[in-house]
């Protein structure tokens, strides 16, 4: 497309250290623009956005990102230039591809919304979304504006891995997609079957794994973006049509990233804004956060190769700003107080899983009913989620616990493979606030543990506010920390520090976990009032 409209697992992610050789790039002026230049500082969204792809329609820029087994998937971010973001919607409104992203006798963790794809359409104004799920076939959503509604196109029945859609100016549609050994499939006119595949290109066993493609037409020339993990960038050019053939070229190994202790930018989208200015958005692996997106410009070679402009040998922490129209608006912001009014989540949050839809509601606060009898918090439905603001943040959560049950458990918790979490534990007709570790899965995301209740307090009343503390700069034994309060002015520290892991495998970084289910038997709720997430 004209961008002015513009695995296996263990073979994803090799390595988080960040690698301090050079890459091939042409190198900014020593030291900052002039005092007087409007700057931005990476990373640009310190929020867990992986496997970007970025387009901008008119004068409005959009990014998709990975969402693994949350529900709903695919987040569609919005910005107006380049540096603020909001999320707008999500392209998957719905997991609806097996009953093991319901948490129904399966579990869906690590898989479901992959590297995909976000594209638009000038010809029928329309936003097309594209991902493979499940190694088994892949899906084409469609909407005429990211708000949604987005509903299903079709099914196609080869499974494009990291795939990336191409509208091409002809608005013929193709699509780029596979680890190691590329190919391009051709769609049919309505996007609904597939027309032809073809092989392209076998990367060469010196360079390793290529995958994460994107695809584009640039001058006439065809381009497939590809990235290395964790630690480069290659790019694939074709002067004789998207079937190629292609040459490669690299675009960045081993370079030093923006974030202190985390990784070499790499697996993202190019973009050109309104004056022709290019940038790369990438994202940068940041765990326990997870992995964050980073803006760098772009140059042209005269023989049409990009250039990623960097700052002393490194992807610049800070840049000029783009040079855009001035904004018509302000982006929401991705932190700040959610009182849960209206009759719909907001798009910042997303479900472990597909909820339960008879068992939650909005308006006048977030009722949780109990969605499953479990020990196990793994396995409880309807924990609702929200992403950590880095590099540190605060989530504090005022809950009513009136309607609670003998053996319901409800609270905040740091959730990932590893888990802790500050909550309610009601039995025998008490409640107790209690911080409770050790909720794990094995690297099979099977659960290991269900947790250890590490302190209590006893508590009256019907309300109380809970809150989670998390750093998740890149490092080991970042803290989460829990407290407490039962007059919504002095907070109470509960349990020790929780060490959060940074390990790769899990993809998705730590988030703030809302979470509500009986042990007993169902028919208890809570209602969540208000959810503030703040910054020092």
């Amino acid at each position: 497309m004209d961008l002015s409209w513009s695995h296996q697992p263990r073979t994803r992610r090799r390595t988080l250290a960040a690698a301090t050789g050079l890459a091939a790039g042409a190198l900014l002026p020593p030291g900052h623009a002039p005092a007087t230049a409007a700057q931005y500082t990476n990373p640009v969204i310190w929020q867990d956005f992986a496997d970007i792809d970025i387009i901008r329609v008119g004068d409005t820029y959009y990014a998709s990102a990975s969402t693994m087994h949350y529900s709903p998937g695919a987040p569609v971010l919005r910005s107006y230039d380049l540096v603020n973001w909001e999320i707008a919607g999500h392209s998957v409104p719905v997991l609806d591809f097996g009953a093991k992203y319901d948490l129904n006798g399966a579990r869906g963790y690590v898989r479901g919304i992959w590297a995909s794809s976000l594209a638009y359409r000038p010809s029928n104004r329309t936003f097309y979304w594209l991902g493979q799920i499940d190694f088994a076939r892949t899906y084409l959503y469609t909407a005429t504006a990211v708000e949604g509604p987005w509903n299903r196109l079709t099914t196609i029945s080869t499974p494009y891995y990291d795939a990336g859609l191409l509208v091409d100016t002809d608005d013929t549609l193709y699509v780029a997609y596979g680890n190691t050994t590329i190919s391009v499939a051709q769609l049919s006119p309505d996007g609904r079957n597939q027309v032809r595949t073809q092989e392209v290109f076998r990367t060469p066993s010196g360079v390793g794994t290529l995958e994460g493609a994107r695809f584009y037409k640039i001058n006439g020339q065809y381009y497939i973006f590809l990235t290395r993990p964790a630690n480069g960038q290659y790019i694939l050019k074709s002067s004789s049509g998207p079937f190629g053939p292609y040459t490669m070229r690299q675009v960045l190994l081993d370079l030093r990233g923006p974030i202190p202790g985390g990784g070499v930018p790499h697996q993202g989208g190019l973009v050109r804004t309104q004056s022709g200015a290019w940038y790369y958005m990438a994202f940068v692996d940041a765990y326990p956060g997870g992995r964050v997106p980073a803006l760098a410009p772009v140059t042209w070679t005269a023989d049409g190769w990009p250039v990623v402009q960097l700052v002393n040998g490194a992807w610049g922490t800070t840049y000029p700003s783009p040079a855009v129209p001035t904004p018509p608006r302000q982006v929401t912001p991705m932190t700040g107080v959610d009182t849960f009014d209206g009759t719909t989540l907001k798009p910042r949050w997303e479900w472990n899983h597909n909820p339960d839809n008879t068992k939650w509601s909005v308006g006048n606060g977030l009722t949780l009913r109990t969605a499953t009898v479990t020990h196990d918090l793994y396995w409880a439905r309807n924990t609702l989620t929200h992403r950590i603001q880095g590099p540190t943040s605060t989530a504090t959560v005022q809950l009513d616990h009136s309607a609670m049950r003998d053996g319901d458990r409800a609270g905040l918790a740091l959730l990932r493979d590893s888990s802790a979490w500050i909550g309610l534990k009601r039995d025998g007709g008490a409640t107790r606030v209690v911080m409770v570790t050790g909720p794990t899965m094995d690297s099979n995301w099977n659960t290991t543990g269900t947790g250890t209740e590490i302190a209590s307090a006893p508590v009256s009343g019907g309300r109380i506010r809970l809150r989670a503390n998390a750093d998740i700069r890149p490092g080991t034994s970042r803290p989460g920390t829990f407290s407490y309060s039962t007059d919504g002015i002095t907070f109470t520290r509960l349990g020790p520090a929780f060490s959060m892991g940074n390990d790769w495998r899990f993809f998705m970084g730590y988030r703030f976990a809302l979470f509500n289910h009986a042990t007993q038997a169902l028919g208890g709720a809570v209602r969540v009032t208000r959810f503030e997430l703040s910054t020092p």
